[in-house]
C-alpha cells in the first residue's frame, strides 16, 4: 500500500508506528547483542608491539655465603622484686647502674650500649593478690670480639649482676658478603637462562632488568640460663661462634639476541 493513497488523516498514524517499530527492533538487537559473549579475533593488529612487550629469557638465582662473624650481639638484663613500684624502680637503677659501669670496665663504647626494654608492672601471688612490683630493664651490647664473648658474658653476670642472658652473631658490615653472594646469583640465573636458551634455539642477549628478591634477616639469639650454673671462676663459658650464612635471590630477564 502507498502512503499517498491513505487518507491524509491516516497518514501521521502509520508513519508514526513504522518508526516506533524500527525503535523496538533496533532495541531488541542491542539487547541481544549485549548478551552475547564477546569474540575477539585477534589479527595482525592484536599482536603485542616491541615497545610494550620485549621477547626474553627470565631466570632466577641463587647463592650462599658462609662468613664468621665478627659481632657478637649480648642482651642482659637486670630486675627487681619490692613492696612498691617506687622501691623496684630505685633498686633496678642501682642494679642497671652496676650493670653499665661493668660494661664499660670491659672496653664497651657507649655508643654499643643501648637500652631495648624497661617495665615496671604489679606482681601477683598465687591467690592473684598483689605481693610487690616488678622492674626490669633489658641492655643490648655490642660486642667486637667474638672470641672472647664468653668471658665477657661471665664478667657481666658474676660481677655485673645481669640475668637473663642472650647472645647472638653477625657482621659488622653485612653488606660486602651480600654483594659477594648477589654476583653469584647473578652468575647462576646466567647460567639458567643460557641453558633455556639453548634448549629453545634462541640466542641470549643483553640484561634488561634484574631484581633482587632477598631480604634482611635479625641475629637469631641463643638463652644461656646462668640459673642451671654459670661457668667458675677462671674457665669462661664456651660459646661456638661458628659461620654465618648470606643468601641472596635475584631474578634477571634478558633480551634475545
Amino acid at each position: 500500500m502507498d502512503l499517498k493513497d491513505l487518507s491524509p488523516t491516516l497518514r501521521p498514524a502509520v508513519f508514526s508506528g513504522a518508526i516506533a517499530m524500527i525503535c523496538a527492533v533496533a532495541v531488541t538487537l542491542a539487547v541481544v547483542a549485549g548478551n552475547r559473549p564477546q569474540v575477539v579475533v585477534a589479527g595482525s593488529a592484536a599482536v603485542p608491539s616491541t615497545a610494550t612487550f620485549t621477547p626474553g629469557v627470565f631466570a632466577s638465582g641463587d647463592a650462599k655465603v658462609s662468613k664468621r662473624p665478627d659481632t657478637a650481639f649480648l642482651s642482659v638484663g637486670v630486675e627487681s622484686l619490692m613492696p612498691s613500684a617506687s622501691t623496684a624502680q630505685k633498686d633496678l637503677a642501682t642494679k642497671a647502674a652496676k650493670l653499665i659501669a661493668k660494661a664499660k670496665s670491659l672496653g664497651i663504647a657507649d655508643k654499643d650500649i643501648t637500652t631495648s626494654g624497661y617495665n615496671v608492672s604489679p606482681n601477683y601471688s598465687s591467690s592473684s593478690k598483689i605481693d610487690g612490683y616488678r622492674a626490669s630493664e633489658q641492655i643490648q651490647l655490642k660486642w667486637h670480639n667474638v672470641d672472647t664473648v664468653g668471658a665477657a658474658m661471665d664478667s657481666l653476670v658474676q660481677q655485673g649482676g645481669a640475668t637473663n642472658v642472650y647472645v647472638g652473631f653477625g657482621l659488622a658490615n653485612p653488606k660486602i658478603a651480600q654483594s659477594e653472594a648477589r654476583a653469584l646469583a647473578i652468575a647462576d640465573a646466567r647460567s639458567k637462562a643460557q641453558a633455556m636458551a639453548d634448549a629453545a634455539g634462541v640466542k641470549l642477549g643483553q640484561v634488561i632488568r634484574v631484581s633482587d628478591l632477598s631480604y634482611g634477616g635479625t641475629p637469631v639469639y641463643a638463652g644461656l640460663d646462668y640459673a642451671k650454673g654459670a661457668a667458675s671462676p677462671g674457665t669462661p663459658t664456651q660459646i661456638p661462634v661458628g659461620e654465618l650464612d648470606v643468601q641472596v635471590t635475584v631474578e634477571v630477564d634478558f633480551a634475545l639476541a
